[in-house]
């Protein structure tokens, strides 16, 4: 099958959308598709108001059908509300071609968050974006029932998946970590706003907190939590020994549709503190013992999983996740274009 898949999240940026996009267009390779990505990087971009390292496509209609034709997909996939994403859904909609998409992102929250727009509005645009396709790919089925009940249409559910091989436990201790007092509370992700940072940079833990990751929000967080040490972006084999050498990974975002980094700390062995909400607390669903802790008190719930993380059942639990189990769910999720 040729299936084509149009991402305003895309390499180089650093986040679980480019990181699940990727992981399944490898899988589906491997499976014998031929699958095609369209992002950013073919197009004039312009950096996104307040967030630099994000760089958002310029005009892209024209070029876009142009594009979408030359590949002839047998499935197209739109998986961001971006500016490609929309030139894309117009080209299908007056060609009267069938799209899936995917809901990666709360838009809605983040806009609250940084500009005061009631979510109800963001909620409305995004409704309206996503019911025109054939159906709306989402991770978790909280989520699932929350769009659902918001008037979304043809909600499927496509779970995530987790390197094993990557992340695993007994990493040897990176250098930046080995002079570190334990325990060893650790954070992954970006650094902005929405991710909800104070809340974890605010707690009174005993040991070392430790922040990998770099985001609009690294400088002012730095100066106003002087004894977190802010390592920056790490990847590969020296971001897993971080998972691997934490005692907790603590999530304090309120709204992460899933939260890839989840996966990633339990595969490394390594428990979770994070709230009640989406994301953890659908990763977490069907855990054994020792696996984390959610609790409206983020300081409870990161002591709770200090006290009785189980590394072997963190890692047990990731391997529940696999990359071929989320491509498998993404084909099955896909329409031909000329449905």
């Amino acid at each position: 099958m040729r299936i084509l898949i149009i991402s305003d999240a895309w390499h180089p940026q650093v986040n679980g959308v480019v990181r699940t996009l990727s992981m399944v267009a490898a899988e589906l390779t491997t499976m014998g598709h031929q699958v095609e990505v369209i992002g950013p990087d073919r197009f004039r971009t312009v950096a996104l108001p307040s967030y630099p390292s994000i760089r958002v496509a310029v005009a892209p209609g024209r070029r876009m059908g142009a594009m979408i034709e030359a590949f002839r997909p047998d499935a197209l996939h739109i998986a961001t509300e971006g500016p490609l994403g929309h030139a894309a859904r117009r080209w299908a909609l007056r060609r009267g071609v069938a799209f899936t998409t995917s809901f990666h992102t709360r838009f809605p929250e983040y806009l609250h968050a940084r500009l005061r727009l009631p979510p109800a509005l963001a909620y409305a645009w995004l409704r309206r974006f996503h019911n025109a396709g054939v159906a709306t790919m989402v991770a978790t089925h909280s989520l699932r029932r929350e769009l659902t009940a918001r008037g979304f249409r043809r909600v499927s559910a496509w779970t995530r998946g987790v390197d094993l091989v990557r992340f695993r436990p007994g990493s040897p201790d990176p250098a930046d970590s080995t002079a570190c007092s334990r325990p060893i509370f650790l954070y992954v992700g970006r650094v902005a706003v929405e991710k909800n940072l104070p809340a974890f940079l605010s707690l009174d833990l005993p040991g070392t907190k430790l922040v990998v990751g770099d985001g609009p929000q690294r400088q002012a967080l730095s100066q106003a939590y002087p004894a977190t040490r802010f390592l920056g972006e790490r990847h590969g084999a020296a971001l897993a020994r971080y998972y691997a050498e934490a005692d907790v990974f603590v999530f304090p975002s309120l709204t992460d549709t899933f939260g890839l980094v989840l996966l990633e700390s339990l595969a490394s062995g390594t428990p979770i503190a994070a709230y009640p909400v989406t994301g953890p607390a659908d990763v977490l669903a069907g855990a054994p013992p020792g696996v984390g802790a959610l609790d409206h008190d983020l300081r409870a719930a990161a002591l709770r999983a200090l006290a009785t993380g189980n590394r072997a059942a963190c890692r047990a639990h990731a391997e529940r996740f696999s990359w071929r189990a989320c491509a498998d769910g993404f084909l099955a999720n896909l329409v031909t274009a000329s449905s």
